[in-house]
């Protein structure tokens, strides 16, 4: 696999900064759009597009490519956490940009755009003009600024008024529901992607923001019109994967430890409950990951400049001061009068989980329903014991 990914990485860039191409292109010259299908890694999952150039009379065949990114600084992940990652325009020869999606085994497929001579050169120079250095690198935003929406807006950028893109999808979804058609349940991409995003990908999307997936651009430009005329005037598949093995081992995924945790919490706390005695060890376990979950959640929430991060209602039950109480919960002798009372509010905090998910105010992954529950016992026993013990003295 890490082979396959560095021969795929090669293809993927190599060219990424030609030279630059005739300004003008001839009347032969066709301009397409490419959409990509989904590969096996994370960050492929949702395909990608980016524009073809070909002219036969120049012998120009490129790709002008919005997804580039660079893995090498030194500070690519923390950029990438504090959402201040930069991609880039890049411009490869198609051979090889197409080389890679075979070795990827991912479909290509292309939509011709019916374009004038002019509408065509306009489109070219435009590509040309932002593949310059001082040009070429943009803020990158999953949802609103990325390889898919630079198809629509370098579109609308070029091309004008004569562009309509027509509200013909036959039911519209919320970003979290787009994220959804492109992942499965029970995957921990799905889970962490849940987890740490917010409320504010539960609106409904428009018609123009559905087009942050590939899939959609490419179903958008089909229902698109230049001035009377249909956008696309031809559609065609470039590769055709061979069938992909589907199937993933249960024991690998998130429910089953998810489960297999439930149990073990329930066990636990029943010979807790049964021999009057407390799992320092379990307490401090479930206190500190979602304590340290609550932190995570509350730096992409007010740390960050991710947009998709905010609102994050996860926070309730995944609790930041969790953290400290952890090892307040680890001491062999507890003496704190005021842990009942915190108990409560964590309580009273997946209830109102429960609350918003059932008014839909944020929509929560289906996996952390067992959560819930584990918590919820847990949480009963701790504030019992400590009733007890408080009693006692």
């Amino acid at each position: 696999m890490w082979l396959k990914n560095q021969i795929f990485l090669f293809f993927f860039s190599i060219s990424i900064f030609c030279g630059a191409q005739q300004s003008q292109i001839s009347p032969n010259a066709q301009i397409s759009v490419l959409t990509c299908g989904a590969g096996d890694d994370l960050y492929t999952t949702f395909g990608h597009s980016a524009f073809r150039v070909q002219d036969p009379v120049q012998g120009i065949d490129v790709v002008y490519n919005y997804g580039t990114f660079d893995f090498n600084p030194p500070m690519f992940y923390v950029d990438f956490a504090k959402g201040n990652l930069f991609y880039s325009l890049s411009k490869q020869e198609t051979p090889y940009f197409l080389y890679a999606y075979e070795l990827e085994n991912r479909w290509v497929k292309e939509q011709q755009l019916d374009l004038d001579l002019a509408q065509k050169n306009k489109l070219y120079k435009f590509l040309e003009i932002n593949h310059l250095p001082e040009n070429r690198d943009y803020k990158y935003d999953f949802f609103y600024n990325n390889c898919a929406t630079k198809i629509g807006d370098v579109l609308e950028e070029t091309l004008g008024t004569k562009l309509h893109f027509e509200d013909q999808l036959e039911e519209k979804y919320t970003f979290r529901e787009l994220l959804h058609q492109k992942l499965t349940l029970n995957s921990w991409s799905n889970f962490g992607i849940d987890l740490a995003l917010g409320s504010v990908i539960d609106q409904t999307a428009s018609n123009k923001e559905h087009m942050f997936l590939p899939d959609y651009v490419m179903k958008q430009l089909g229902n698109s019109t230049l001035g009377r005329s249909k956008l696309v005037s031809k559609e065609r598949t470039i590769i055709n994967p061979k069938e992909r093995k589907a199937g993933t081992n249960f024991i690998t995924t998130p429910l089953f430890w998810i489960l297999s945790l439930l149990l073990l919490v329930i066990i636990i706390t029943y010979l807790n409950y049964k021999n009057k005695v407390r799992s320092r060890v379990l307490d401090f376990g479930l206190f500190i990951i979602t304590g340290l979950a609550g932190i995570l959640l509350l730096f992409l929430w007010f740390f960050t400049d991710h947009t998709a991060t905010v609102y994050n209602f996860n926070i309730l039950w995944v609790f930041p001061l969790n953290t400290i109480v952890a090892f307040i919960l680890f001491k062999k002798n507890t003496e704190a009068s005021w842990l009942p009372k915190y108990l409560i509010l964590l309580l009273a905090m997946l209830v109102l989980t429960v609350i918003l998910w059932i008014f839909n105010i944020q929509s929560f992954s289906p996996l952390i329903a067992p959560l819930l529950i584990m918590l919820g016992i847990r949480y009963l026993f701790l504030w019992n014991y400590f009733q007890q013990s408080t009693r006692l003295k």
